[in-house]
């Protein structure tokens, strides 16, 4: 299945969803959530798989969603948490490697970034 190209990132939008990261915690959390794929995870599997609990998840979750990366859904009594806004992941490698290279004094032929 192939994704539509993302909305490129401005500076601002980067900006926050970088500081998003900016904790183990929430990496962890991202990083499992990308690991589960498209269906995410209930709060409950979240918990399990990144030994955060409780507030401290509700907390980092909200964060991460602030930011664009994760989506939470209500299904019966459960909140999903959350399949993780892949095109938001791609937009911020993209937002790095867009211009990898730019400003060098030779471009770097070996450095593919798609």
């Amino acid at each position: 299945m192939k994704m539509e190209s993302p909305i490129p990132l401005d500076l601002t939008r980067a900006a926050s969803a970088f500081a998003a990261l900016g904790s183990e915690q929430r990496l962890s959390v991202l990083r499992t959530l990308v690991r589960a794929g498209p269906e995410g995870l209930s709060i409950g599997a979240l918990a399990d798989r990144t030994g955060i609990t409780g507030s401290t998840l509700t907390h980092h979750v909200k964060i991460l969603s602030t930011a664009g990366l994760v989506t939470q859904a209500r299904q019966g009594r459960s909140i999903i948490c959350a399949a993780v806004a892949f095109d938001e992941v791609e937009s911020l490698s993209r937002f790095l490697l867009t211009e990898c290279c730019a400003d060098g004094a030779a471009p770097a032929e070996d450095h593919h970034h798609g």
